[in-house]
């Protein structure tokens, strides 16, 4: 429990407990420095004369927790930097009942079947503070576990075999995106290009860039100026929020399906499968600050990779880019087993 607006000794701060002030505390999470996400509620509170915030932080079900890529604890009256001997009595606390799928351990797997040059070439360096790093001479398998990547039984999880699997679809089938660009508007007319991209997550989303990048069309429209206006039929920017929300919000546990974004001549159809998650449902999707995680370590490792700039904002970032670039706003088709998002052409 964290009290905003009240001296040490228990005074009364006059603090002014505004709007503003609510939305900053509770839009903590969303910036993405404290992994993993924390669940927490923040509410005004009025004791006596006296305004307050109160913040309620829920424990976290997967320990270590980092801040900026450090892990701290509290020794006495004071803190430090977690040791290798800290970190271990945290993860031994995890509540492995509670763990949500994408932290389970991945069946049949082994550290073997993890590219670790990869961790520690690109996703080492970015989820550990560069201080801590340089003074970390831990094996590689304490490193895995206190991101997560491995299970209390040294076992890969399902998020490290899909961020850093030299084949992840051996594990969880359905851990591709199907692209199929058709020359029409139905699903019954001529394909023009098709393509399945699995891999390690990062090499997933790097060639989706590139087929988005591909597949824009950029037309040239007469200016008043002599500077020529290049107009895209899509905003890149609101096609990789979309679909990196289909890779990041699926479900992947107990189907084959793969996440498909499949692109018309007259709109693009972003598919998820597995319906809405937790607080989100049918009424509030999309709204902003509503969000809710099926898969909160995976969530993390796209944070890491730099694919995830602030949580719970994606559809709310598309819905802006496309108004710039004067798309009609996405629909989405919310069902129990998938979701649906559906980006027309500018006209």
């Amino acid at each position: 429990m964290i009290f905003v607006g009240v001296e040490d000794d228990g005074r009364c701060a006059g603090l002014n407990t505004t709007d503003e002030l609510l939305r900053k505390l509770a839009d903590i999470p969303a910036e993405g420095k404290i992994q993993p996400l924390p669940s927490m509620s923040v509410q005004k509170r009025t004791l006596g004369e006296c305004e307050l915030v109160v913040i309620e932080v829920q424990p976290a079900i997967s320990p270590p927790v980092r801040y900026d890529g450090r892990c701290w604890v509290r020794v006495g009256p004071s803190h430090r930097l977690a040791s290798p001997d800290d970190e271990r009595r945290l993860r031994e606390r995890a509540r492995h009942a509670a763990l949500p799928f994408d932290q389970s351990a991945a069946p049949g797997a082994t550290i073997d079947d993890l590219d670790l040059e990869l961790f520690r070439r690109e996703y080492l360096p970015h989820a550990v503070a560069p201080d801590v790093l340089e003074a970390n001479e831990r094996p590689v398998e304490h490193q895995l576990g206190s991101l997560r990547l491995l299970t209390h039984d040294g076992a890969p999880t399902i998020t490290a075999v899909l961020v850093l699997g030299r084949d992840p679809r051996r594990f969880v089938p359905g851990a591709y995106v199907q692209f199929v660009r058709f020359a029409g508007n139905e699903l019954f007319d001529p394909v023009r290009d098709q393509k399945e991209l699995s891999g390690p997550l990062s090499q997933v989303l790097g060639q989706l860039d590139e087929l988005l990048k591909l597949n824009i069309s950029v037309a040239s429209a007469p200016a008043s100026e002599p500077r020529e206006i290049r107009k895209p039929d899509y905003p890149l920017a609101a096609l990789q929020q979309l679909a990196r929300n289909a890779i990041l919000h699926r479900t992947y546990e107990d189907t084959n399906a793969p996440a498909r974004l499949y692109w018309f001549d007259d709109r693009i159809e972003i598919e998820s499968p597995g319906g809405p998650y937790g607080r989100v449902n049918e009424r509030n999707f999309g709204a902003p600050g509503i969000t809710d995680y099926r898969n909160p370590t995976l969530a993390e490792a796209m944070k890491v990779l730099g694919y995830v700039q602030a949580f719970g904002m994606g559809i709310t970032l598309a819905r802006r880019e496309l108004k710039r670039s004067g798309n009609p706003p996405p629909e989405f088709r919310i069902e129990p087993t998938y979701v649906l998002a559906v980006v027309r052409r500018a006209g």
